[in-house]
């Protein structure tokens, strides 16, 4: 009795100590683990900050390299390529002399306008002074009051005066063409009729017999008119018998298409594929297939 008490005793004593033991041993395992853990966490940490240190600076590199090769290519660009105040200069010249070009050309734009306005009131002055002389008949007289000088008007008319200050034209100026039709247009006049060239005449062509082994002239125009006869007789005279006997005594020409080295060809005449061994070249057929 007292013995199975002691080792009770001990064994409860013994699942203390081992229940005391295996707490300690639980703690020492979950502060060690928890050690590693935050450990190993701070390295993850501290990679994770390197590698975003490092990829921002790369990025931070390449735009400030990008922005600095920017800047100097603007720069080197706008100094020694275009560069920005040299080309405002010459846009400033540019405009400047499109401004004198435009007021020389409106000035002379108006200088031909003018001329060409002078130059159709010459023309109308011409055509005036030339339709007055050509119609001076009309002109009035002491008698007789002209078509321009009416008896109701209280001036005369301004072709009256025209007709006045005018001389009337001959009768062979009358006859030739008008003496203004061309200077109207700035065409130079004619002042006298047109006249050909009377240089001398050429020489004429010597008939002499050409050199070469030539024929008489007479014996080819002979020659020529004998084969005309001859073929006026027996070409263009020549009956036409498609039903008579005339051609029953001449010789049978075959046709080249009809006739070949072996004899007469079979084709149209016998069957197309009609076998003649006595024309074959070879002993064998050739049973060759397209």
């Amino acid at each position: 009795m007292l013995t199975s008490i002691i080792t009770f005793y001990i064994f409860r004593c013994l699942d203390e100590d081992r229940k005391i033991e295996y707490k300690a041993a639980v703690k020492i395992q979950s502060w060690f683990r928890g050690c590693r853990v935050r450990a190993y966490l701070r390295y993850l940490n501290k990679m994770v900050i390197f590698i975003q240190k490092w990829w921002r600076g790369y990025r931070s590199r390449r735009y400030f390299r990008k922005m600095i090769q920017k800047r100097w290519r603007g720069y080197y660009v706008r100094k020694y390529i275009h560069n920005y105040y040299a080309l405002k200069k010459y846009l400033e010249a540019i405009s400047v002399n499109n401004e004198i070009v435009r007021n020389e050309l409106q000035e002379y734009t108006k200088m031909k306008e003018n001329e060409e306005k002078r130059k159709d009131l010459e023309k109308k002055e011409k055509e005036k002074k030339y339709q007055a002389r050509k119609m001076h008949y009309l002109l009035s007289t002491e008698q007789i009051a002209g078509i321009y000088n009416s008896p109701f008007r209280k001036s005369p008319d301004p072709m009256e005066l025209l007709l006045r200050k005018s001389k009337p034209l001959s009768h062979r100026q009358q006859q030739m063409k008008s003496p203004f039709t061309y200077e109207l247009y700035d065409w130079p006049a004619c002042k006298r009729p047109l006249t050909f060239s009377t240089a001398q005449p050429l020489p004429p062509i010597g008939r002499q017999k050409p050199q070469g082994p030539f024929r008489d002239t007479a014996e080819v125009l002979r020659q020529l008119l004998f084969f005309f006869l001859y073929c006026y007789k027996n070409v263009f005279f020549i009956p036409f018998l498609p039903f008579s006997s005339y051609h029953k005594n001449e010789k049978y020409d075959p046709s080249i298409h009809r006739s070949g080295k072996y004899g007469q060809e079979t084709y149209g005449v016998k069957h197309f594929r009609e076998v003649q061994p006595k024309k074959w070249v070879a002993d064998k057929v050739s049973h060759c297939k397209n």
